[in-house]
């Protein structure tokens, strides 16, 4: 009788784990992600998915409590548009499709990811403007899409994401100014625009970034004056403002430029290793500080 009683208990077990390791998600998270595997041509991927299989043994998908949380496709040759159904994936906190050959425009309702923590679509090809609502992203800590053809302004809802802390849209061809919204993106520690076709002063409002490390502006044509407020930046190791169409670098004259990693200017006798940047000013990715290095997110 013992000995039954203890195969039942194994058996009991085995079935509950069983069960344990059974993921169940919603018809619309599961169809949203279909959608992503028919509209960038999912039987061409480096690693494709076993549809017949488990959603959660999917490369790149991370599953918790039944609900997506994390895509993690990197760098591994999608090719196509992302689908509207993507705003379906509302517990999804990371999203890393760099790396591909994404075409098209942004879903409008990518905006409806209340939960997203992380937007990686850079060295893609998706164009038209950024969306308007994108302060509806409230998590969001890195929004990276340099290297696309993005067009239009910078919407000044990008002011509302408190939690910031990288936002790099460098090489598009984005026009107007820079948000003076900017300004209050508190946990920011890397703004990257280069190379865009950005014009206007710099907003003083980005001295108040006080934890910013890289602000990277070249390659566009911005002018007046360099804000007096950068002296407030003391966190800040690299300065990329070379190749625009400045009218005088006088609020350049209090920063240190001896704690700076990279320091470069249109003005020769502010930057502290001449020699070397001269060689990379007109590099395409000045800003290499902002490349995938991570992409495992």
């Amino acid at each position: 009788m013992k000995s039954f009683l203890s195969i039942l208990m194994v058996i009991m077990i085995s079935v509950h784990v069983g069960l344990a390791s059974t993921t169940t998600i919603t018809k619309a998270e599961r169809r949203a992600l279909l959608d992503i595997y028919e509209q960038t041509d999912g039987d061409s991927w480096t690693q494709t998915w076993d549809l017949n299989g488990p959603v959660s043994s999917w490369k790149g998908i991370t599953v918790k409590d039944n609900h997506i949380i994390a895509i993690n496709l990197f760098n591994n040759n999608l090719n196509g548009v992302l689908p509207e159904s993507l705003g379906n994936l509302k517990y999804l906190e990371h999203l890393n499709l760099a790396f591909n050959n994404l075409t098209g425009v942004l879903p409008k309702d990518i905006v409806k990811l209340e939960n997203l923590k992380t937007l990686k679509l850079e060295m893609n090809r998706i164009k038209g403007a950024l969306p308007e609502a994108i302060g509806n992203l409230g998590q969001l800590e890195e929004f990276s899409m340099f290297n696309n053809f993005l067009s239009g302004p910078i919407p000044e809802g990008f002011g509302q994401l408190k939690n910031l802390k990288i936002l790099n849209l460098s090489s598009n061809n984005l026009k107007g100014i820079i948000p003076t919204a900017i300004g209050n993106l508190t946990k920011l520690e890397k703004l990257g625009l280069f190379e865009n076709g950005l014009e206007g002063s710099i907003p003083g409002e980005l001295g108040k970034l006080g934890k910013l490390k890289e602000l990277v502006l070249a390659n566009n044509q911005l002018g007046g004056e360099i804000p007096v407020e950068f002296s407030q930046l003391a966190s800040l190791r690299i300065l990329q403002i070379q190749n625009n169409r400045f009218e005088s670098f006088t609020g350049l004259k209090n920063m240190d430029t001896k704690r700076f990693l990279v320091f470069d200017t249109d003005d020769a006798t502010l930057n502290p290793y001449n020699e070397i940047n001269l060689r990379k000013t007109r590099t395409r990715m000045a800003d290499t500080k902002f490349e995938d290095d991570d992409n495992n997110e």
